[in-house]
């Protein structure tokens, strides 16, 4: 029965360090997905230990007591229910505490109102509209069933695909010109819901160049699994270079990784 037990508790063991093993990912590639693999790697490392804890107990009292004919009541033991109570609380407070401080980040809730203006995202009438913020921005309009995206300044307008500037913070204003829209890009921890006469704000920063997969995350009629987008992230001088030459037009996006000519 003793080796039985051991097994038993080797196996959990083991599983536990496989799981722990299979969370070192590779580098996030934008602040809110590294934002957003923090907390879960935060709470994992909480959880699998308590999972393994609880385990370990459930089968020790399912293998000690199995054959017990003549079971009796748990005496009371104030001290363990005043242990188990606060740690309980102090776990709860952890996670409480480790989930805040992710929600509130500007780059995972840029709901907050921008400074110098107490609208935040409401009482805008159209992009002109809007404040100014210090980042790069990108105006995004969701319709049925495609994405428009406007890069003001230059004027350049490009239809599902979001070009965006490596290293550079990014505010993405979003709307809708007909029904509810939201647009998720996983891979860089992005997701902002657009609305029909509003519009919201989502930031990032993103540190490597590439193509990112978008897609729309709310149902929004008989093409809503067509409604796809790539992000496509550039060096900012292949980004700057791109406006300049495409200004007042409609173009692809620029290629990633592909040096610009100089102007």
């Amino acid at each position: 029965m003793g080796s039985r037990r051991r097994a038993i508790v080797t196996l959990l063991v083991g599983a536990c360090t496989s799981c722990l093993a299979l969370t070192g990912s590779a580098a996030a590639q934008s602040t809110n997905r590294d934002l957003i693999d923090s907390l879960e790697y935060q709470l994992l490392y909480v959880a699998l230990p308590l999972t393994l804890f609880v385990l370990v107990i459930l089968i020790y009292a399912a293998v000690k007591f199995h054959d017990n004919d003549d079971p009796e009541p748990t005496t009371e033991d104030p001290a363990l229910e005043i242990t188990w109570t606060v740690a309980t609380a102090i776990i709860l407070l952890f996670v409480g505490l480790s989930g805040y401080s992710v929600l509130v980040n500007p780059y995972v809730s840029p709901s907050q109102a921008l400074e110098g203006d107490d609208r935040s995202q409401e009482g805008f009438d159209s992009f002109d509209d809007l404040p100014e913020t210090d980042d790069e921005e990108v105006h995004v309009r969701g319709y049925q069933w495609e994405w428009q995206a406007t890069y003001p300044g230059s004027n350049v307008t490009t239809e599902n695909e979001l070009v965006l500037p490596a290293d550079r913070n990014v505010t993405v204003w979003l709307t809708s010109a007909d029904v509810v829209h939201s647009l998720f890009v996983p891979d860089l921890g992005i997701k902002q819901d657009a609305f029909p006469g509003e519009y919201t704000r989502s930031r990032t920063i993103v540190s490597e160049p590439g193509r990112y997969n978008a897609v729309c995350s709310e149902f929004c009629g008989a093409g809503h699994s067509r409604m796809d987008a790539t992000v496509v992230v550039v060096e900012q001088a292949t980004y700057d270079h791109w406006l300049a030459e495409n200004e007042d037009t409609i173009t692809d996006a620029p290629e990633p990784g592909r040096d610009s000519p100089s102007l």
